[in-house]
């Protein structure tokens, strides 16, 4: 690495930056595919079977909601430039072509139903508001500001808010800020822990992330000891789903992510694979450490067997969007020049002038649901006298979530319930 460090500056060569981006969304197409076929199979215990792989996997990459939702975002950010707000965000987002679950879909709905960020992710309107879904699309935002860690926390506080609060929020500024950490240091221990820094200590998203480098600092060759000692205090915190075995919540998730990352010992592939075996939603969390690793070590450290595809498809678009993997990089590099410069660095050359910011969170602490646990949920079956009018459908969307649920197409669409 040519990086070099002193006092508030960090400066880094174009290439570097160049082969970091590359890396980062590469890692990110690998990652969701290497874990996309486990998603949700191993629930509240280890994915202990084969993990296959072949280059060609990538491709089904392109299909993925866990990256055409950013790109989503990114290309608002590009669109609207200097007048972007997370009110012109949310609203893009609302009404992309793309169907959503979970705390995405609920914030559709309420954008839809006139809620304004920052409401719409908040408790009072949404049960989801600790879901995965932020975590799952915050890359991006670490992505474009490379040791700038505060703007990246900035942006994340508010863009997180049109789908998430509290843990969920934090889930998000969490993995934004190791991807922003990650251009500046290879120490995965120290990203993962100063990562921190941009969250609320006594949330207990940091209290669960924290739980897990404790047991690997006590033991660090034996993933599954934290992988127990995590499920077992945080498994049943999962408000939104507590009738599934299925758990989406931000925490629990984003542990299995720092499991991967710690245990995975800087190895790109055991990364991976330690992220996928933790179960869950093993393609999101697969992807969000491969990422980390991505830009640490850069595109072309990425073993051959997973990225030897991806050149064939570089151009092709990601579904719902119109980027391809090359234009996601090159908008990228571009969003990073422009933070540059616009938060007290300079560009000169074929060197970047980065002032360097070290996370620190300023805001207070929220939480979603404290003391909260649901008593009872009503399901939709044939049993219920529910008397639906108009066009309603029945909602599945791919093999990963299997929630079964309808949805009103038609502004008129009622329900009447006896």
């Amino acid at each position: 690495s040519c990086s070099i460090s002193k006092g508030k500056y960090f400066k880094v060569s174009k290439s570097e930056i160049e082969d970091k981006v590359a890396g980062a969304w590469a890692a990110k197409m690998i990652g969701v595919m290497y874990g996309r076929e486990m998603e949700f199979k191993a629930l509240g215990e280890t994915y202990d079977d084969v993990i296959p792989w072949t280059p060609q996997l990538i491709e089904k990459a392109l299909l993925e909601d866990d990256i055409y939702g950013q790109l989503s975002f990114m290309n608002s950010l590009v669109k609207h430039g200097d007048a972007a707000t997370t009110y012109l965000l949310a609203q893009d987002f609302a009404n992309a072509s793309f169907p959503l679950c979970h705390a995405n879909l609920q914030a559709r709905k309420n954008i839809f139903d006139g809620v304004k960020p920052p409401f719409t992710g908040s408790p009072e309107y949404s049960m989801h508001a600790d879901d995965i879904d932020f975590q799952i699309e915050s890359d991006f935002i670490g992505f474009i500001h490379p040791a700038m860690s505060q703007e990246a926390n900035a942006m994340a506080d508010s863009i997180g808010r049109i789908m998430a609060y509290g843990d969920g929020l934090y889930g998000g500024m969490y993995v934004a800020a190791m991807h922003s950490l990650a251009y500046k240091e290879n120490n995965v221990l120290k990203i993962v822990t100063q990562a921190l820094h941009a969250i609320p200590a006594k949330s207990s998203y940091a209290q669960c992330i924290q739980d897990v480098i404790d047991c690997y600092k006590k033991d660090p060759n034996d993933w599954k000891k934290a992988w127990a000692f995590v499920q077992d205090k945080w498994a049943e915190h999962d408000i939104c789903v507590p009738y599934h075995d299925f758990n989406i919540d931000a925490k629990l998730n984003g542990a299995y992510i720092v499991i991967g990352l710690l245990y995975g010992h800087n190895d790109f592939q055991k990364t991976m694979e330690i992220a996928v075996r933790c179960g869950q939603d093993t393609d999101c969390n697969s992807a969000n450490a491969a990422a980390v690793l991505g830009i640490i070590h850069g595109y072309e450290s990425i073993p051959l067997i997973f990225k030897s595809h991806l050149p064939a498809i570089a151009d092709n678009f990601f579904l719902h969007t119109e980027y391809s993997y090359n234009k996601a990089v090159e908008e990228t590099i571009k969003l990073i020049e422009k933070n540059i410069v616009a938060h007290g660095g300079s560009i000169k050359d074929n060197d970047y002038y980065i002032k360097i910011q070290k996370p620190t969170f300023k805001g207070q602490l929220e939480q979603s649901y404290p003391n909260k646990i649901m008593s009872h949920q009503i399901r939709m079956s044939e049993n219920n006298n529910w008397d639906l009018r108009g066009n309603w459908k029945a909602f599945i969307y791919g093999d990963g979530d299997p929630d079964l649920y309808k949805v009103a197409h038609s502004p008129n669409d009622s329900l009447i319930l006896d």
